[in-house]
C-alpha cells in the first residue's frame, strides 16, 4: 500500500520552512499532496494562484518528483484525505504553541478519520522561528528585502518584488 501525505497550510507566503517540509515529506512518503487551503474570509497577501504557482515551482525542484499541489476550497481536511486515499497528515510544530494546537487538531482528525495518522517533524533551529506572518510583516520596512530573501525560496522573493 502506498503511503500518501497531505502538508496543508495557506502559504500565505510559502517560506524555506515549507520547503523543507515538503523536501522531508517527499523523502518520507511515497507521494505528497501540498493542500493549498481556501480561507475564504481572508483577503490574501499573494493571490490564490501565485501561491499555487510557487508552491508548484517548489515542487518542480524536488529531486524525488513525487510531490504535487491541490487547491482545496472549502470541508474537512480529513475528508479530502480519505477522498484521495492519503494514509498520513504531515504537519510541522516550531514551538509549543504549535504542538497544543496540532495535538488538539490531530486528535479531532482521528476521531473523524482513525485511519489517517498525523506526523509531526520539526524543522531544524535556523527555520524556527520562519512564519508566513513574519515575512509578511518584513514588507515594506526599511531593509526589508535583505531579510525576506533569507527567510523564503528563490520564487517566492521574485514574486514578493515584483
Amino acid at each position: 500500500m502506498s503511503k500518501i501525505a497531505i502538508y496543508a497550510g495557506s502559504f500565505d507566503p510559502p517560506t524555506n520552512g515549507h520547503q523543507w517540509m515538503m523536501q522531508r515529506g517527499s523523502e518520507m512518503f511515497d507521494e505528497l499532496v501540498v493542500v493549498l487551503a481556501v480561507n475564504p474570509d481572508k483577503k490574501g497577501f499573494l493571490s490564490m494562484e501565485t501561491r499555487r504557482a510557487l508552491l508548484e515551482e517548489m515542487a518542480a525542484e524536488l529531486p524525488a518528483g513525487n510531490v504535487r499541489v491541490e487547491v482545496v476550497p472549502q470541508g474537512f481536511l480529513v475528508d479530502f484525505a480519505s477522498r484521495i486515499g492519503a494514509t498520513h497528515l504531515l504537519r510541522g510544530i516550531r514551538n509549543t504553541i504549535d504542538f497544543e494546537y496540532e495535538k488538539a487538531m490531530a486528535r479531532m482528525n482521528a476521531r473523524m478519520q482513525p485511519e489517517i495518522q498525523s506526523v509531526f517533524l520539526m524543522p531544524p533551529s535556523e527555520l524556527e522561528e520562519i512564519s508566513s506572518s513574519m515575512v509578511r510583516g518584513f514588507v515594506g520596512l526599511p531593509g526589508w528585502e535583505r531579510w525576506v530573501k533569507a527567510c523564503v525560496p528563490p520564487c517566492v522573493f521574485r514574486a514578493i518584488c515584483s
